[in-house]
This record gives C-alpha cells, structure tokens and sequence, in this order.
C-alpha cells in the first residue's frame, strides 16, 4: 500500500498540494487536492492509503473544483442554475460532480432562481423595450420553471407594460413616416408582437399611437414612395409602366383615389 512520502504546496496556486507516495520502487507523484480536500482527510507525510480512499478524495476534490470555478463564474454576474449546470457540463465535468457541487452552491446561497428571475425580469423591464412575452422566452432558456418564471412576471405590470410598448411605437412612427398609414400600422403591430408584447397590450397601445396621417403627410409619403418605383420601372413605358406604379403603391398601403392623383400629376 502505498505511503505519503510528500507534500508540496504548488507554486502556481497556492490553495493546491501535491501529493508524493512512495510504495517501496520509489517516490513518485500521485494527485493532487485542494486545501480543504487536505484538510479533511487530515493528509500528511506517512500515512498509508488505499484505493477507495483515493478515488473518495479525488471525487470531492473534483467537486471543490467544480464549485470554486462555479463561484468564479458567478462572481460576475446572478446566473441561473440551468446557466451553471451548462457552464460546468462545457467543462467535461461528470454529472455526480455537477450535482454535489450545484448542492454547496444552493448552500452556501451563490444559487437562487426565485431571486434571480426577479432581478432578471427588472432589469429587463426598466432597461431594454422586450415585451413580457420576450423576457419568458429568456428565462425558459436559462433553464428557469415555469412556475417561478410566472411569478417573476407578476414585477412587469400591464401599465409598464402599455407606456413602453407607446413608447416604442411612437419612436418607430415617427422614423417611418414614409410608409402609407395603413402598412405603418402593420410594421408596428408586427414589431410589438416580435417584442414580445400580448395582444392585449398592442391593443391599448396602438390607441395612443398616431399612425393615420393627415392627407397631406399621406401624399408625401405617397410621392416619396411612388418616385422610388419610378426609378426602379424607368425602362418601362406606357401602360406597363402604369400598371406596375400602381399596382407598387397599392401594395404598400396607399388608397386608389391618391394614387390616381399622383398618377395625373405624373402624366401632366
């Protein structure tokens, strides 16, 4: 059975040792341990080891370096316990190891879904424009349950929710006034939606939203969008060319009788 000839802090981390055991063939380098695995089995110079008590140290020792690069990856920001696991299994370390090490970290307090999905759904909601639906999404994939997920969002109210999804629309309308009213309207709706914010609040909002304009803004737009597909048909003449202004300006949105008019003006 083999014997702890020595025991050697090791250079470049001072909270590991190298063990060194001698079986009688000479001194060789065996493993080494964290402190507080050292500490534990109370290792020292002489003392005989077995397999078993081998393969038991190095196992908790796997599991204190599973926890202490876990703390470290925690050290940056609150993470889920779905983000650790995954952040540990890129690793290559072992599931038993994931597990035991995932343990200490909820014992310790470095874990706690319930806190983190509150400070998640806040900080979403006071600093980006993601609708409720959007910030579910995040947190299903940080391995969050749904139970806790919909207690989160009980911190993103409706009326938080209704003036930020105004706010967002009034910001788009304003940068597309190039659009005909009536696809400004659907852009913005779609844009809600991929936001991640319900019907029910699109809804509301778009009531607090300008999205018709005057006929005179109307007709800019017309213009604005109608010479753009002048330039694109140029090589066309005559009622071909007719044909695909009109049939452009009706796709996006603009009323038959406008488009008439800019065709006459075009004419004339």
């Amino acid at each position: 059975m083999p014997v702890i000839s020595k025991i050697v802090l090791q250079k470049h981390n001072k909270e590991r040792y190298s063990i060194f055991t001698d079986s009688g063939a000479g001194e060789v380098y065996a493993f080494s341990v964290d402190e507080d695995v050292l500490i534990k089995y109370q290792l020292k110079k002489g003392m005989e080891l077995d397999e078993s008590a081998v393969a038991d140290m190095l196992f908790q020792d796997d599991i204190r370096k599973a926890y202490n690069a876990a703390v470290h990856y925690l050290s940056h920001r609150m993470r889920s316990e779905g983000e650790v696991r995954e952040y540990l299994q890129k690793k290559e370390i072992s599931e038993p190891v994931i597990q035991e090490a995932v343990d200490k970290l909820y014992q310790f307090n470095f874990l706690n879904d319930e806190e983190f999905a509150l400070a998640f759904v806040r900080t979403q909601m006071n600093t980006t424009d993601k609708g409720p639906e959007v910030v579910k999404m995040d947190l299903k994939q940080k391995g969050l349950s749904g139970t806790i997920i919909e207690r989160a969002l009980k911190e993103y109210p409706l009326d938080v929710q209704v003036e930020k999804a105004v706010q967002l629309g009034r910001k788009y309308a304003a940068k597309n006034q190039k659009d005909s009213s009536r696809i400004l309207k659907q852009k913005l709706e779609q844009l809600l939606i991929r936001k991640g914010y319900p019907f029910q609040v699109i809804s509301i909002a778009m009531e607090d939203v300008t999205v018709e304009k005057q006929e005179e803004f109307e007709m800019d737009a017309l213009i604005y969008q109608g010479e753009k597909l002048c330039r694109k048909h140029s090589k066309l003449s005559g009622a071909e060319f007719t044909q695909k202004i009109k049939q452009g300006l009706y796709q996006k949105g603009f009323p038959m009788d406008m488009i008439e008019r800019f065709m006459e003006d075009l004419d004339g």
